[in-house]
């Protein structure tokens, strides 16, 4: 039995844990435990300060979230947003409830963000933050899809709502992101960094949309006491209401039951519902704990376990080095769809739960979406740490940090740590391959699936694997597929540029094709001195050129990649150059052309060049609003430059 003593360094020790999973989880968007397990160390620690009686200072159990990163303005809010006691067991729910008329409504799993409006205007949105301090996000509220900007109600009015992205938004918006160090994990985290955006024209792209589900302060309004009267006066506001029902304890079956058949196709994610009594007054006057109000209650949905066996752990290896375990086993049917494969997130997770090759564990879905393992039945711990990295064969080594241990790769030179190369080979300006974003392109690689350039060409060799992916499915895999299919089809500057040559960018890679009138055995067999005399070219960018082709595992690579693809042979006419010699400069929005990379391709195509400033050099400036005052057109007026716009253009190169 466990002494006093004891129970104080446990909980010491318990505290330290959850506060490095909330710290990840809520600042740094990443996992280091499971759902489950944070919520059993979590009751553990409650647990132990009721049997002791002592709650230690900066407890899990009484702060309230994170402080928020340094990114946007603080703010205090007037009233703490405190968390809501939690539970599982629909008794416990029915016992909260009591004699009250209640509502219940969704849960959503966004980011919490409270707006004032005053005088009728929206003038501040904060998010939640650590329940004490938000951060201003007001122009980023702004543009909101569902925010209303001005409403009916004079006085002050102060409200708070989830904001959050739609499932479907989410695949959508995760696809389109090719700059991002990694695809969200899910639509909440995507959410929190569309929200907390310096720049609103990004948050304005991201679908980001909010539903009421507290009135804070609405002086004079008259709600007849009533909680549901207080949503119906938001609606009439212009605003999107959480989704609600009145219940009771009687008829609390039947309306959790709406609730739970109507979650598994639900566009808005949720991992609960929340309980409210709609008396108002009576609500108010039950006061708070330290953490909760009393007047609320969340509910949160059993996960659905299911058992099943471990076939093997596979390791997967990120562009940092970092190899991570993924569990593999028979696959089960979980919240309506097929599940295969869990993250275990790292070497500590493998440990604690001791897995085993053949082992039974069980299985659920956080959130009812990202699979997680809740237990190991079996704890054989037969795993082996693999001492070489699954991608290079580099050695690897444990690394240690505040008691949780990580594997990585030593090598420097590992695939998995030249994303770099391989995002820019996909690149629009290169293959233009749209779909294989960053992320994408690390988990593929991570999980030995891409080697070379020309491994890109053979996915389909990984079917099953990729539709399991976490982001994937049947359509995005066949929408990809069909995007590598159509990237095999390109030209030699693209191919160039793809290749990755130091100091060689778009431009430079068409020039040179020109140079070489696209013969693609010269330009990869030619010296220095050569390449050196091609105007623009210079004798450092010839040398990196030519010893990049110096290297037999460069020359043999590039064979490799030659057998995939259908290089386009351009007409080699005096037309070619019907603009040589000729600098021009393209300002404002284009309208023939997909974008001014697109026109500035076919200038040097044609042997003219592209410049970002107006000088006494210039040539032409293209712009189609040829009366506008921008500083450029001032700037070509005075010089006696003239101002063309895309269809003088396109007529000169007619000509």
């Amino acid at each position: 039995m466990e002494t006093g003593r004891e129970k104080i360094e446990r909980m010491k020790e318990l505290a330290g844990i959850l506060k490095q999973a909330g710290k990840a989880y809520y600042q740094e968007n990443r996992e280091i435990m499971s759902n489950l397990e944070y919520d059993r160390l979590y009751e553990e620690l409650e647990r132990l300060e009721k049997e002791t009686g002592t709650i230690l200072s900066g407890s899990p159990t009484q702060t309230v979230g994170y402080e928020v990163m340094e990114e946007l303005p603080k703010e205090r809010h007037e009233q703490p947003m405190l968390s809501l006691d939690k539970t599982k067991d629909v008794e416990v729910l029915r016992s909260f409830i009591g004699k009250q008329n209640t509502l219940l409504s969704w849960k959503l799993d966004g980011l919490t963000v409270v707006l004032t409006y005053q005088r009728g205007r929206l003038v501040k949105a904060v998010t939640r933050g650590n329940g004490e301090v938000g951060e201003v996000i007001t122009n980023n509220a702004r543009v909101f899809q569902n925010i209303p900007l001005s409403i009916p109600y004079q006085e002050e009015l102060i409200l708070r709502g989830e904001a959050v992205i739609s499932y479907s938004d989410f695949e959508k918006i995760n696809e389109e992101i090719g700059d991002t160090d990694a695809k969200y994990k899910n639509p909440r985290n995507l959410c929190s960094g569309s929200v907390r955006q310096l720049n609103n024209e990004i948050t304005a792209g991201r679908s980001v949309r909010f539903y009421a589900f507290a009135l804070v302060k609405a002086d004079g309004a008259e709600f007849h006491n009533s909680r549901m009267e207080q949503f119906r006066w938001l609606e009439q506001q212009g605003f999107e209401v959480v989704e609600h029902r009145m219940t009771t304890a009687d008829t609390l079956d039947e309306v959790i039951r709406y609730f739970a058949e109507k979650v598994q196709h639900y566009e808005i994610p949720s991992d609960g519902l929340v309980a409210l009594y709609d008396d108002i007054a009576y609500g108010d006057s039950l006061g708070r704990t330290a953490k909760f109000p009393r007047n609320s209650f969340a509910f949160k949905w059993k996960d659905e376990l299911k058992e099943t066996h471990l076939l093997e752990i596979e390791w997967s290896a990120s562009r940092t080095g970092l190899i991570n375990p993924v569990a593999i086993f028979e696959p089960v049917e979980l919240e309506g769809t097929t599940v295969s494969r869990a993250s275990v997130h790292n070497l500590s997770i493998m440990k604690s739960l001791k897995l085993g090759i053949g082992d039974r564990i069980t299985v659920y879905k956080a959130n009812m979406i990202i699979p997680q393992i809740a237990e190991n039945q079996t704890q054989s711990g037969n795993i082996p740490i693999p001492e070489h990295c699954p991608v290079c064969g580099g050695a690897t080594s444990i690394h240690g940090e505040n008691g949780i241990e990580t594997l990585y790769c030593t090598n420097p030179d590992c695939q998995a740590k030249k994303i770099k190369a391989f995002t820019l080979f996909v690149s629009r300006d290169a293959m233009n391959i749209d779909g294989l974003s960053e992320a994408t392109l690390e988990k593929l690689i991570g999980c030995g699936f891409i080697h070379s350039f020309a491994d890109i060409f053979h996915l389909t060799r990984y079917r099953q694997e990729i539709v399991e992916m976490e982001g994937f499915g049947e359509k995005s895999y066949e929408n990809l597929m069909n995007r590598i299919e159509a990237a095999r089809k390109t030209t030699l500057p693209r191919l160039i540029y793809g290749l990755g040559i130091s100091n060689i960018g778009a431009a430079n890679a068409r020039m040179i094709c020109k140079a070489y009138k696209y013969d693609l055995d010269k330009i990869r067999h030619t010296s220095v001195e050569e390449m050196a005399l091609i105007d623009g070219i210079g004798a450092v960018i010839a040398g990196a050129f030519v010893a990049y082709f110096q290297e037999e595992k460069n020359q043999r690579a590039l064979d490799q990649l030659l057998n995939e693809l259908e290089l386009e042979q351009p007409e080699l006419s005096e037309n070619t150059q019907k603009l040589d010699g000729k600098v021009f400069v393209i300002t404002g929005s284009v309208e023939h052309f997909a974008n001014r990379n697109a026109l500035k391709a076919v200038i040097e195509e044609q042997g003219g060049r592209v410049t970002g400033s107006v000088s006494a050099k210039t040539n032409y400036l293209i712009n189609n609003d040829a009366a506008s005052s921008s500083s450029k057109n001032r700037k070509a007026r005075e010089l006696g430059i003239p101002v063309i716009t895309e269809t003088e253009f396109l007529e000169m190169l007619n000509q």
